[in-house]
């Protein structure tokens, strides 16, 4: 087994900051001091942060836990429906003023979801996924995660398939689009 002195960053180590990054954001938009605009802006960050994430896990992470965890399927299926609940949520989010009584309620019901999903990650999947998994192996997938995040969504798409190779033909573009989006709503 792999130590971390050893071992280099891994897609582990990739996950898990994003984890960090998140929560970060996470605790912000707790503080309750914030104006509409900035919890506004802080929602688009964190979502977009999530939507990187997920794309990452979703074409890399799940798929190597199907194949090195044992019952890795059924893990990797109830770590994607976790993330079509939250995709849904955020696509909510992005619809709703910041303003809205309802805006409140659908962030809190997804901090508490991703705070979940993200310690079942960090506690369950991520050791088992090391212990099972060639170490080279988690180096490389840490590369193309990082990769896939750069030109990954920054918007939720609920409709875009989350299995491979259709997943992986879709996310260049939308995240081009998003990307454009973005620049625009820029003032």
């Amino acid at each position: 087994m792999s130590t971390p002195d050893n071992r280099g960053e891994d897609l582990v180590d990739v996950l898990i900051h994003d984890h960090r990054a998140i929560e970060e954001k996470f605790g912000e938009l707790e503080t309750g001091s914030l104006s509409a605009e900035r919890r506004r802006q802080l929602v688009d960050a964190v979502v977009a942060e999530l939507v990187r994430h997920t794309v990452a896990e979703e074409q890399y992470l799940y798929p190597t836990v199907r194949r090195v965890v044992p019952d890795g399927d059924r893990i990797a299926e109830h770590e994607i429906r976790d993330h079509a609940e939250a995709e849904r949520d955020m696509k909510t989010l992005e619809r709703l003023d910041a303003t809205d009584p309802d805006f409140e309620f659908v962030l809190t019901k997804l901090m508490a979801e991703m705070r979940q999903h993200l310690l079942e990650e960090e506690v369950e999947l991520f050791p088992r996924l090391r212990a099972g998994a060639d170490p080279s192996e988690l180096r490389e997938l840490a590369r193309k995660a990082q990769a896939v995040k750069k030109i990954a969504p920054t918007r939720p798409h609920p409709a875009m398939p989350d299995v491979q190779p259709v997943n992986k033909l879709l996310v260049p573009a939308l995240g081009l689009v998003d990307r454009i989006r973005d620049a625009l709503k820029r003032p």
